[in-house]
């Protein structure tokens, strides 16, 4: 009999190690997220959101954005997030959401196109995500927005989705960052990086004699030519395509040579006015003001005639932040003396004033902007623009340093999400640290700890208290096979950490249960810190307090049906080949979501297969741990790689003595006297009979020989003798 389990279970042990290799050595084709056309939905938003729009454009620049546009000009702007930025959410797969802006940079909608999150796909109804993301509506893409509670009075606040924490944080990072990055991109918004900075100062302490090739050289002149060719391309597809054209040959004259220079530095201003022009103009100045310099030739001038008519430039006007900046007759002064060695001839020369109350900042970027318009009808004209970009070269300007707040602002909004997450959940990590500290002090001691069975059954319910109701209930801590099916996907194609990161407390769990089956192999995690596990011991435990009758399958039998877990974890796996979507929906094999993550609060018929399973409990323990755990298979493949073996046996363990195997509450231990740490769930029962002298039958015989009594305890000797004892 003995021979034929051996047999048996060194047959088992190779079955599973094939199911390691399978797992190590099977791979899956990369399915990368990308955005794409999700059919009528889209426009149903946008009608929803505009019911105006008489045109939606194709996507154009980097972020691939369409202009939505009505009679009266253009409405807004829609995108999709996955041409912005590429998180990955708590399946490890991107989620992508059409966002709408209005022309203020105002978010008017932001709906999940698509996503690949478990808890979502059967779970939460999806309807508590719309409903979440409808509370951007009327947010500003550039004010900060958290999830939860935040201590920063300018931050909007919004309310998680219960049970699905991490998914709804990262969607706040992704329709936060998309919308600031196309919001920026379009001009909207300023983009002052992570936090307002402040205004640089010109050097005024800082000259060099230059002439008009080395100010040009050095970007402190600035140069804007468009041909005529490229003007009426620049109208190609509009009303006033065609409309004074240039002749073939005379594509390529020019239709105006443009320079620009910011005059306030005095290696630009003095160089380019002369000393004497130069102070008076800076004494012209008041503070934060500031003077530009416009040089233009050919045939178009970029004076033109409205500030005659109506005091406001119509052909030129800076731009910075996205917003404008208009200059009138009396920002307008005339330049006729210019000192510059080697400058061309120009037809037209201007100084145009920026006034304080614009809020220019001279150290970043802006852009002269000039106003092409042709006429298309007795009244009406259209407009099209070209920009001469400028920067101000850095040893021109001095920048103020940031402050503590400005740096501690900075380094807050430039921290990745899953760092914000840990953060945010500071006490829930706190926490959790110090319980995996006092497990890790209680398996280390564990002799020391076994010799006081009273104390540690305590103990060890308290913590199981612990598990359920803190892990599992309030931090969501509960371990899944899903997990584990991401991580090798993960492995196979694109590992990112923050994926795993996202959720520190699923991250924590896991890097512990990694080290704990190394040292002490699957039974930690399965006998300590996995929620439903606890929950199913507590229930089986206060059953047998109430003296309800258990059973026990033979252990042929039990053995045999150890394999299903494992096979189930194969068709998992399997599964997850061809459709991780499809794997997370097969992984409800799995009562975790319905009993521990979402408390029992989702459709009866999940509600109806967890109870089942904890009833079955009542009469046997673990039945699920033991049989069906998927996640238990996962983890028992690398339990043969620990390096320890903690559990302590005797040579009379399995031959005579039978104690511990009819004792351990889910056969673990073989009749043979070997303890499979497999399906060990580290109780430590084991160990509390091996250290007790008046329970285990070696020890009682050893103190029966030496003709000690048996000190009082309320734990009588059992009935099970070792035969042929001394």
């Amino acid at each position: 009999m003995k021979i034929n389990q051996f047999s048996m279970s060194r047959g088992l042990r190779s079955w599973k190690s094939a199911c390691l290799l399978l797992l190590l050595f099977t791979f899956a084709a990369v399915q990368v997220a990308q955005a794409k056309d999700y059919g009528d939905i889209e426009r149903q938003r946008i009608d929803k959101v505009f019911p105006g729009v008489a045109s939606v454009s194709e996507p154009q620049g980097e972020f691939k954005v369409r202009t939505l546009s009505g009679e009266s000009g253009v409405l807004g702007y829609v995108f999709q997030s996955l041409d912005v930025v590429d998180i990955p959410a708590y399946s490890g797969k991107s989620i992508n959401m059409q966002v709408i802006l209005d022309t203020e940079g105002v978010i008017q909608d932001a709906y999940v196109l698509e996503h690949h999150e478990p808890i979502l796909l059967i779970g939460i109804p999806e309807a508590k995500l719309h409903a979440f993301n409808a509370k951007y509506q009327g947010i500003k893409v550039d004010r900060r927005v958290v999830v939860g509670r935040s201590g920063d009075p300018e931050a909007v606040t919004i309310d998680a989705v219960t049970g699905a924490t991490v998914t709804v944080m990262v969607v706040n990072e992704i329709v936060m960052r998309a919308a600031h990055k196309v919001a920026v991109s379009l001009g909207l918004v300023e983009d002052h990086g992570a936090v307002a900075q402040k205004p640089a100062n010109v050097r005024a302490d800082v000259y060099e004699p230059a002439d008009w090739a080395q100010l040009t050289g050095n970007g402190a002149i600035r140069r804007l030519h468009l041909t005529r060719g490229q003007v009426d391309e620049a109208f190609k597809g509009t009303e006033a395509e065609g409309i004074d054209e240039a002749a073939p040959e005379q594509a390529g004259d020019t239709f105006i040579d443009l320079y620009a220079a910011h005059l306030n530095p005095p290696s630009v201003g003095r160089n380019l006015l002369g000393d004497n022009q130069y102070r008076f103009l800076m004494e012209e100045l008041k503070p934060g003001e500031h003077a530009i310099a416009v040089l233009g030739s050919g045939g178009y001038s970029f004076k033109g005639s409205g500030y005659v008519r109506g005091g406001i430039f119509d052909r030129v006007q800076l731009r910075q932040f996205g917003d404008t900046i208009s200059f009138r007759d009396m920002d307008f002064q005339r330049l006729d003396d210019v000192y510059a060695e080697g400058m061309p001839e120009f037809g037209e020369m201007a100084i145009f004033i920026v006034r304080a109350h614009s809020a220019f900042d001279p150290g970043s970027p802006w852009s002269l902007e000039l106003l092409v318009r042709r006429q298309t009808g007795p009244i009406s004209g259209m407009f099209t623009s070209f920009e001469l970009d400028y920067q101000l070269p850095e040893a021109y300007l001095e920048r103020p340093l940031p402050s503590a707040e400005e740096l501690a602002a900075a380094e807050e909004a430039s921290r990745p999400i899953w760092l914000n997450i840990w953060y945010q959940k500071s006490f829930q990590i706190g926490v959790v640290l110090a319980a995996l500290l006092l497990l890790t002090v209680i398996l280390f001691l564990q002799d020391t700890f076994t010799r006081k069975p009273h104390f540690l059954h305590w103990l060890r319910r308290g913590y199981l208290v612990f598990t359920v109701v803190f892990i599992g209930w309030y931090a969501l801590g509960q371990l899944s096979v899903v997990n584990v099916l991401t991580f090798v996907h993960a492995v196979m194609q694109d590992f990112r950490w923050e994926l795993f990161l996202t959720d520190p407390i699923i991250f924590i769990l896991w890097t512990f249960t990694a080290a704990s089956i190394l040292l002490w192999g699957r039974g930690v995690f399965c006998g300590w810190l996995c929620p439903f596990g606890a929950l199913q011991e507590l229930i089986n435990e206060a059953a047998r307090k109430l003296r309800i009758r258990q059973f026990e399958l033979p252990f042929a039998v039990h053995e045999r049906l150890w394999a299903i877990k494992y096979i189930i974890l194969l068709v998992l796996f399997g599964i997850s080949l061809e459709s991780m979507s499809m794997a997370e929906q097969a992984a409800e094999v799995e009562p975790f979501k319905t009993a521990i993550t979402l408390k029992f609060d989702r459709q009866w018929w999940f509600v109806l297969y967890a109870a089942i399973l904890l009833v079955i409990n009542i009469f046997t323990r673990k039945v699920y741990c033991r049989y069906i755990c998927p996640l238990g298979a996962a983890l028992a493949i690398p339990t043969k790689l620990r390096l320890f073996d903690w559990l302590k046996r005797r040579k009379e363990c399995g031959d005579p003595c039978q104690l511990c195997a009819k004792e351990c509450e889910i056969q673990a231990i073989h009749p043979d006297g070997h303890i499979n740490a497999n399906e060990c769930h580290y109780c430590l029962d084991c160990q509390m009979t091996y250290h007790n002298d008046s329970k285990c039958p070696p020890l009682v015989n050893k103190r029966k020989k030496r003709g000690k009594k048996a000190p009082a305890s309320p734990e009588l000797i059992p009935v099970v003798q070792v035969a042929g004892a001394e």
